[in-house]
């Protein structure tokens, strides 16, 4: 009122101007708010590009501790490492939040060959499938080709009864999105040794879910169920994939695998956690992180030490900037996502005992590519308030904005949380299963500059959400 006796003195005005002043106002004030808004963005992005310690951070976890699958030693070491590093940039709270993990270890390096039906010998390069036992020596057996899962659980018991399966399923190449193809690809992997040992198999190799035709055998995942016997599974690289189905089609092969992996009992470990703690609504929390393990061979780079770094990035920046957050914006730096997702469950169910206020979650784990957008998993108005984000993320080429998946990180939230919004860091996916739980994921293939862009990005929606929700 003091705004408009400012503007037009005491004069009386009609209803109807006065509604056209308001608009006027409205239009003013959200205009001033995005000014704002983009003028903050701007500095996170100078910030991460200008100053920033991801990279070298990254360096250090890929370095200085390494491959960091649940229950090693190297994960406790990247734990401590957590810790130290959110310690020193100096955030309100550090803390480590016990869970148990499992404990699966692939022991002396795997050896495979296979002879064609002249006896000729081809060794060939396998990864034994995360959660595989062991052959309890080398086995060997005459091989049988299924072009898809689909193809093997039509296949009869005398097809494959004493035999190793061999799945050689392609990613389809024709889907832009290659995490559409993954995700078609990825029952071979987790439900092959299922179906090949309903057929009485030996044992199962799959082709690496992998899109280039390489060296690099991919593990990962799979799973066995307490009616069916356990047999060996492993990932055979794509290249050799290609010469075995060469030699089946010209005659008959044995196939020779050896694999000393080994199950133990369950691990205690932690979830890494920083925050910054809410000036208006502390015990309502923004919770955005990745998962600090990772499968044992590489680095972990992109899967998923840039996701963690991404956001260490983000919250250090906010803080760097001064930022006194709405909420308390919490960072989770998640173990156990590869083969159990045990952090993710655990800071799920522990969040709601406490009588916390989750209102969103972001997580960052399709890899240290160039940014393209979020994805939310939500209702209609959090893909409209996310749309609306799109002219301050426009100048940084983030333009993609839609409805798909949060992370498996954050998805546990949405069992304890109605209506959480959780959203999901898209990048450009094309180079994503290059690298993909294969030894091939390492520093040198994370690009400084992309990674750099996808930490502002997350900081940028960080920083937005706080205001907006």
């Amino acid at each position: 009122m003091k705004l408009f006796l400012v503007i037009f003195g005491r004069n009386r005005i009609s209803p109807t101007c006065m509604h056209k002043y308001l608009l006027i106002l409205l239009f003013v004030s959200c205009g001033t708010h995005a000014q704002k808004d983009s003028a903050f963005i701007r500095k996170i992005y100078d910030e991460t590009l200008l100053r920033g310690k991801a990279h070298e951070d990254l360096r250090s976890l890929c370095k200085d501790v390494g491959a960091r699958i649940s229950g090693s030693a190297a994960a406790e070491m990247a734990v401590y490492w957590s810790e130290a590093k959110m310690k020193s940039y100096g955030f309100d709270k550090v803390y480590l939040q016990e869970i148990q993990v499992p404990h699966w270890e692939r022991g002396t390096k795997e050896n495979a060959y296979f002879k064609d039906d002249k006896g000729i010998l081809y060794k060939v390069k396998v990864l034994a499938l995360g959660g595989s036992i062991a052959t309890e020596g080398a086995i060997e057996a005459e091989v049988v080709e299924f072009t898809s899962l689909d193809a093997l659980k039509k296949a009869t018991r005398s097809q494959v009864e004493g035999k190793i399966v061999f799945i050689n399923q392609l990613m389809d190449a024709a889907q832009i999105s290659t995490f559409r193809a993954y995700g078609a690809c990825w029952p071979v992997r987790g439900l092959g040794a299922i179906e090949g040992s309903n057929l009485g198999a030996k044992a199962v190799v799959i082709r690496s879910l992998a899109m280039p035709i390489d060296d690099h055998p991919h593990t990962g995942s799979m799973y066995y169920v307490d009616s069916v016997a356990k047999i060996p599974a492993a990932a055979l690289s794509t290249k050799d994939c290609e010469l075995l189905s060469a030699q089946l089609k010209k005659g008959k092969c044995k196939f020779i695998l050896e694999m000393n992996c080994q199950n133990f009992p369950d691990e205690t470990s932690y979830n890494i956690i920083a925050e910054m703690t809410g000036t208006k609504f502390p015990n309502e929390i923004i919770t955005f992180g990745g998962h600090i393990d990772s499968w044992d061979t590489g680095e972990g780079a992109h899967d998923d030490g840039a996701g963690v770094i991404h956001n260490l990035e983000a919250l250090r920046v906010l803080k760097t900037l001064n930022y006194k957050p709405n909420h308390t914006l919490r960072l989770v730096f998640f173990m156990n996502e590869e083969n159990g997702n045990m952090g993710g469950k655990t800071y799920a169910t522990w969040t709601k005992a406490k009588g916390e206020k989750q209102i969103a979650a972001i997580e960052s784990d399709r890899g240290g590519f160039s940014p393209r957008g979020f994805d939310v998993d939500g209702q209609d108005k959090h893909l409209d308030l996310l749309k609306s984000f799109a002219p301050l993320f426009a100048p940084y080429f983030v333009n993609q904005f839609e409805k798909g998946y949060g992370g498996v990180d954050i998805g546990p939230l949405k069992d304890e949380f109605d209506g959480i919004p959780l959203f999901g860091f898209a990048v450009d996916s094309q180079r994503y299963f290059d690298f993909h739980h294969a030894e091939s994921d390492v520093f040198e293939n994370v690009n400084k500059r992309e990674l750099e862009l996808g930490a502002a990005s997350i900081g940028a929606l960080i920083y937005l959400l706080d205001q907006k929700l």
